[in-house]
Parts: structure tokens; sequence; C-alpha cells
């Protein structure tokens, strides 16, 4: 259902953003760009041993509005500083299970019959942006590259397993994983032409925290993102 979601947001988004830049013709000198955003991307897990894997699709999903703060007469240099909504799944083939012990973390085997794995979340995000542009009051056609950082708070922490039969595992298969972070970080530079815009994002915070332990050894995951965003208005 949430493919399908971002499907539609983006071709709305896409939609509007063509009728914009055929609808302005008055001359603003004080003009605003950019101030609303929806984005689509894959989220891929880097520092990951080599026994762990992903699997189907790692989406990202991001949308909010930003404050547009331009710096200089021509308004194509400044600063933007906002606050969205973000959900981002990652499914590898590790089983993440919860116990009165704690976390487990562990390989799937061949005998539990066992599609995937996932962790979700759920964030409100916080990005600040240094904004260079190509805009003017009357081409609403620029490049664009707006590089920054984004602060994310997890109101939401769930580890899922998913499968036929999950009757092999021994404690919960669908709870709030309290060993994923709930405070992330990352850079992130977003950059293109008119309607399309590519976006990357490179944690600089690890996905789990101390206590998510796979073979003895700690798990630090770190997120890379790569997708599209959009921006209106």
């Amino acid at each position: 259902m949430a493919k399908y979601l971002c499907i539609v947001l983006l071709f709305i988004c896409a939609t509007f953003l063509e009728a914009q830049t055929t609808n302005q013709s008055s001359l603003d000198n004080k003009y605003l760009e950019d101030q609303f955003y929806v984005g689509l991307g894959y989220n891929f897990l880097l520092n990951k041993p080599e026994a762990i894997i992903q699997r189907n699709l790692s989406y990202n999903l991001q949308l909010g509005i930003i404050k547009d703060i331009p710096l200089n007469r021509q308004r194509n240099f400044g600063i933007g500083v906002g606050v969205g909504y973000a959900t981002n799944s990652y499914y590898t083939n590790l089983v993440v299970l919860e116990s009165e012990q704690g976390f487990t973390y562990r390989l799937s085997t061949d005998q539990e019959e066992f599609n995937r794995s996932k962790f979700e979340t759920h964030a409100i995000e916080f990005p600040f942006e240094l904004r260079w542009r190509t805009s003017n009051p009357i081409d609403y056609k620029f490049w664009r590259v707006y590089g920054g950082i984004k602060l994310e708070y997890l109101f939401s922490r769930r580890s899922r397993l998913i499968g036929s039969d999950l009757s092999n595992f021994e404690g919960e298969t669908n709870f709030s994983n309290q060993t994923i972070n709930q405070w992330q970080y990352g850079a992130m530079i977003n950059f293109g032409y008119n309607t399309w815009n590519l976006h990357l994002y490179y944690a600089l915070s690890d996905l789990l925290d101390e206590n998510a332990v796979f073979e003895n050894e700690r798990l630090s995951f770190t997120p890379l993102r790569i997708g599209l965003i959009f921006y209106i208005l």
C-alpha cells in the first residue's frame, strides 16, 4: 500500500510542478522558491557483515515544508529551514526477535519458513539547506544545488518478520525495536533542473545502538539513500 501511495504522490507533485511553470506570468522581485517537497528513494545499508543481505524494496518516502530565506538581492543564494515527515523501510535476511532477555539478532535458517524481515521507522525530520539556484522573477525553470544536513526524531521504531509460518520463532515477531536509535542525522545534497532532482543522503549516525549485537559484534548499519525529490512553490 505504501508503494502505491508513493507513486501517486510523486505523480501529483510532478503534474503540479509542470502546471506551475506554465502559469506564472507576473513579475515578482520578492519571490520565494521550493517551499514544499516530496521525495521517494531507495535505502542502502552500509557497514554490514557480509552474511547480511538486503531483500525487496527498502524504500524511503519524505514530505514537508521549508522556509526559503534568500541572502542576496538576486535571491538565488540562501538557506532553507524546514520540518517534515519521513518513513523508511529496510528489508534484510536478518532475524530480530524480542524476548524477556532483550533483543536477539541472527540469520534465518533453511528450516524457518520466513520470507523477509524489516526495520520500519516513522520520523519527524528537520532539514537545513544551503541553497544555490539559477532562478529569477521571470524564468521558473532553473538549476538548483541544495546541500545541508537533516536531523530526524523517530517516533515509531519497529521490527517485523514476514512469512507464511512463523511458529518456529520464539518471542514476538512484530514489535517496537528499542535498539533502533531514536535520534538520527546525516548529510544530504539535492540537485537537478526544473521538476526532476536527485536526492542523496548519507547518515552520520548509526541506525542501531550498542545493544544490537550479531555474532558477538555490534551492528553499525549506516543508511545511504538515493532517490528523487520534487519541490513545489
